[in-house]
């Protein structure tokens, strides 16, 4: 029996989280329950914010649940990461209407995980196909799965299903036991372009501290709320989280969060929040009240890999976008996801253009992948 769950707390967290993170799977603190259920309870993914729930939920015969798949009716295509504007754009103009449409993902978060939350691959298939069914109940134009592992885009994508993919950059552990373990491994150049960005907060007087646990505290999620307030405000226009969501995952997720905090004369003015998994360090929101020539480099990502090294962590997702990365140590990296659409011609056109933009990408990345930042020749 399949039913769209309108609201997390519909389903048992027992659930959810038995099928989200199986024992002996990689833990993503972003596919548990408590981080959607953060996300509802403090009013940033409900309908009022154009993300109204629609998770699809299978149970067996006896009533127990089999799979679900994390899911929204959206009336809009912000905070999604894989755009679709043109999409939408080109069906209104055709006299069609785009929204609204499913989304299956962590909402405002580009992050890679399970979304078709099941043991086995038949059940994947149904919930699949049941997504699909959802479509059609809800009079819905699309169905979206964004950021999904490569196994379930191979698994479940073909003619029903479009494929498609994108780049983020990834920071990979090789057993480094210190930063200047990974430095050792880099060419020359940039080597020294990074001790030269690390340096430059001293003369500024920035401090950094790396804050886990019990010991985050109000204080800092007023001051980090500032930073996002102020830096999303000019970025994005409406930032998407709102000051209790902070609070909610510092009561629930604190021990899987690392907030990097940089203080200057006394005062906190640049943050950094990431979440930590059983084998990841995932980056998320960062911001700031004051700027400093390398204070984002030292706080998103010389800090997330330090933090990775001493931790054993084996990888650090530093988010999307961003060619900038690649030269402190971030490689491209692929990512996945699939496309139903309920138009046959809009399908059709859509198909053509993934097609040639899987191989743009697939070439990009290969350029990408030529210009690392790593040591052909251990004497460089």
């Amino acid at each position: 029996m399949l039913f769209a769950a309108t609201s997390v707390s519909q389903i048992p967290k027992a659930d959810w989280d038995r099928l989200a993170n199986p024992p002996g799977a990689e833990f993503n603190p972003m596919v548990s329950h408590d981080f959607f259920r953060c996300l509802e309870e403090s009013g940033c993914a409900v309908g009022k914010s154009g993300w109204a729930g629609r998770h699809l939920v299978l149970k067996d015969d006896g009533g127990a649940i089999r799979g679900l798949v994390p899911c929204y009716l959206k009336t809009h295509s912000y905070g999604e990461y894989v755009f679709d504007h043109a999409w939408a754009d080109a069906y209104m103009r055709a006299g069609g209407d785009y929204y609204p449409k499913l989304q299956a993902s962590i909402p405002f978060s580009p992050v890679t995980g399970r979304r078709f939350l099941a043991a086995d691959d038949t059940t994947k298939g149904e919930l699949a196909d049941g997504l699909v069914a959802l479509c059609a109940e809800q009079q819905a134009s699309s169905v979206h799965v964004t950021f999904m592992p490569e196994d379930e885009w191979s698994l479940l994508g073909g003619k029903r299903w479009l494929q498609r993919t994108d780049i983020q950059f990834h920071w990979h552990n090789s057993g480094y036991e210190s930063f200047d373990d990974f430095l050792a491994t880099l060419s020359s150049q940039k080597r020294k372009n990074i001790r030269k960005e690390r340096a430059s907060m001293l003369p500024a007087g920035i401090t950094l501290h790396q804050i886990t646990g019990a010991d985050i505290t109000e204080a800092h999620w007023d001051a980090f709320f500032d930073f996002y307030m102020d830096t999303g405000s000019r970025k994005w226009g409406r930032p998407y989280l709102n000051r209790l969501f902070f609070s909610l995952i510092g009561d629930t997720l604190r021990e899987h969060i690392l907030l990097v905090m940089a203080e200057r004369g006394g005062r906190m003015i640049a943050g950094a929040l990431n979440f930590i998994g059983s084998h990841a360090l995932y980056g998320r929101n960062w911001g700031a009240i004051e700027h400093h020539n390398n204070l984002h480099f030292e706080t998103c990502y010389y800090q997330a890999i330090d933090f990775a090294i001493r931790r054993k962590l084996a990888r650090v997702e530093a988010g999307a976008q961003g060619g900038h990365k690649l030269a402190r140590g971030y490689l491209p990296q692929m990512t996945y996801s699939l496309h139903y659409l309920a138009h046959p011609g809009l399908s059709r056109a859509v198909a053509q253009y993934l097609e040639a933009e899987r191989q743009g990408v697939d070439d990009e990345s290969e350029i990408l992948a030529a210009h690392s930042p790593f040591r052909q020749d251990p004497d460089t």
